[in-house]
């Protein structure tokens, strides 16, 4: 008798010092989870998420349960798994930007270019101004060769923010595809004057100046290049490249060595090398 009521009691005892977990486990969970998210314990903060979400299928806040459990496991590297965690989430809240935003950049990391690009457009028809959706949607249209369409969506960024750099290297781009030269250059002038110790902006002038036959305004503004970062192989790489164009054989040799010096593959500069002989 006294075994079968120490058996009760422990029974008793196990029930109600779980009452308390079982009232508070969804509140609970999510909230550990979210300190495991400050402390960058992301494997820890994935399970208790997943968890928190199985407890209760049906609670409203699960769809923001699902977008912080998309953003932990993007920071995780784990993109499959947060596409169908922002899918999920958007399931529920099918107008949230924010969640369109995040699924449309990892569709682009996976080169899922249509369905980012559709996720753009919702967030767009949304917020017509959406200065990320409008400059990832330009680059989409880039990628069609749809140039009309994107200078629409680099224009609208410029009427916001007229300094946008990115914007603007837009439009370089689509007035040197159509043939807009002298107005691509002046833009670009006008970029370097602004951008003056920018690496990629001045070797991006570097790159159409060579394009357009100014070769030594090229290597002009390649050496400013590595006068800021002495360590960019490409720069060498180009004035290499130049320098072979000119018939400079000893100093193409000397740029592509120094190429090689910095970590660019000898059998991508192979025949280069061939031809400095």
């Amino acid at each position: 008798m006294k075994e079968e009521m120490k058996y009760i009691v422990c029974i008793l005892c196990v029930w109600v010092l779980s009452l308390p977990l079982q009232a508070q486990s969804y509140n609970d969970v999510v909230e550990q989870a979210m300190d495991c998210v400050k402390k960058d314990s992301l494997v820890q903060a994935e399970r208790l998420f997943q968890q928190a979400l199985k407890m209760e299928p049906d609670n409203a806040r699960n769809a923001l349960l699902f977008s912080n459990l998309g953003t932990v496991q993007k920071r995780m590297g784990k993109t499959d798994e947060a596409i169908e965690s922002y899918t999920l989430a958007l399931n529920i809240i099918p107008y949230s930007t924010t969640m369109l935003l995040n699924r449309a950049a990892l569709y682009l990391e996976k080169n899922l270019i249509q369905k980012a690009y559709l996720d753009y457009c919702n967030v767009i028809d949304l917020l017509p101004k959406n200065l990320e959706a409008r400059l990832f949607r330009a680059y989409i249209y880039m990628q069609r060769r749809e140039y009309k369409e994107a200078r629409v969506d680099y224009n609208v960024v410029l009427e916001q923010d007229v300094k946008n750099k990115t914007a603007r290297i837009g439009i370089i781009m689509l007035d040197e595809k159509e043939g807009r030269h002298q107005s691509a250059m002046d833009a670009m002038n006008l970029l370097v004057s602004d951008y003056p110790r920018d690496v990629s902006v001045l070797r991006m002038r570097a790159n159409m100046e060579w394009e357009h036959g100014q070769a030594e305004a090229a290597l002009f503004d390649l050496n400013e290049v590595l006068k800021l970062d002495p360590r960019d192989a490409s720069c060498y790489v180009m004035k290499g490249d130049i320098y072979l164009q000119q018939k400079r054989k000893a100093e193409a040799r000397e740029a592509y060595e120094k190429a090689l010096e910095l970590g660019v593959s000898r059998a991508e500069l192979a025949e280069k090398l061939k031809q400095c002989k």
